[in-house]
């Protein structure tokens, strides 16, 4: 009788105490989700940068030679009167030199400060196969950020869809006001989806596709792969200094994965693709809204 008691007390006991195992188990695999985005926000500022200068160099290519890409006007564009921008026609390959002030930053139309040049070489117009233009710096900075390393895009003509297409290779440096190193390198297509047919580069939209990889700011290697394609709709560029970044990034998902860490996934269009400076990560069954650089 006493052993039959004792073994359900063992029992009931027992009973009793895996649902405690089991929340303590599921705290504990919460606890160890590392739910830190500072890395992920980090390859998104490298990304929106490196994209930044190349529609800089599209936008300067309206009024000099490269300007077989199209008819637009500089006022209504993402440098405005905040860079200088000239021509050398005499040299093969031509460059295009993009000047922002060099003493107190110059402030353009997406309320970055920008100061320093970008410096863009080129052997043939936007339109034409096989050209290349490769964008370089010269002590250029945006918000106290210095940016240096190069970005080569190749016209590699008409894909399946009858769809020019690019290839571009980054290979970046950025560093902090704080003196942190950021390295970004990446291994992208795109694809003009829409208005390359009309003569303004207003209406011109762009899918993104590809990997990159690098080290962020607090040291963490991570890589990328993207998954949907970023949609870079130039529609988009903000004719106010209010918004804090150029918002040509309005859709796309990216799985962002640090070293040893969960895979974050980071949506540019969570909220139906607007044209805006936030994205959502997801970590695990976590959801966080962060705000692009």
């Amino acid at each position: 009788m006493k052993k039959t008691s004792s073994n359900f007390l063992y029992r009931t006991a027992l009973f009793l105490l895996i649902p405690a195992i089991f929340v303590s188990s599921c705290k504990k695999d919460e606890e160890q989700i590392d739910k830190n985005t500072s890395s992920a926000v980090d390859h998104a500022f490298a990304e929106s940068t490196f994209d930044d200068v190349g529609l800089m160099a599209d936008q300067a290519a309206i009024s000099g030679d490269l300007a077989t890409y199209k008819n637009g006007s500089l006022q209504n564009g993402l440098l405005s009167t905040c860079a200088t921008i000239t021509f050398d026609t005499t040299v093969s390959p031509r460059i295009i030199t993009i000047d922002f002030d060099t003493v107190n930053g110059s402030p353009c139309l997406d309320g970055r400060y920008r100061r320093g040049k970008v410096i863009v070489s080129y052997n043939g117009g936007y339109r034409d196969v096989g050209s290349t233009h490769t964008i370089s710096f010269d002590d250029y900075y945006v918000n106290d950020y210095k940016i240096e390393g190069t970005k080569t895009v190749t016209n590699a003509g008409q894909n399946s869809s009858g769809n020019t297409q690019f290839d571009i290779s980054v290979v970046g440096h950025i560093i902090s006001p704080q003196g942190a190193n950021l390295d970004w390198t990446s291994t992208r297509v795109r694809e003009w989806v829409e208005g390359e047919g009309s003569m303004w580069w207003t209406d011109d939209v762009y899918h993104i596709t590809g990997t990159a990889s690098g080290n962020s700011f607090g040291g963490e290697d991570f890589s990328a792969q993207i998954t949907e394609p970023l949609v870079v709709d130039l529609g988009c560029v903000s004719p106010s200094p209010l918004i804090p970044k150029p918002v040509s990034l309005k859709d796309g998902i990216l799985e962002f994965t640090p070293n040893g860490k969960y895979t974050r996934v980071i949506d540019y269009g969570y909220e139906n693709g607007d044209c805006d400076n936030k994205a959502k990560v997801t970590i695990a069954d976590f959801e966080f809204t962060i705000i692009l650089r």
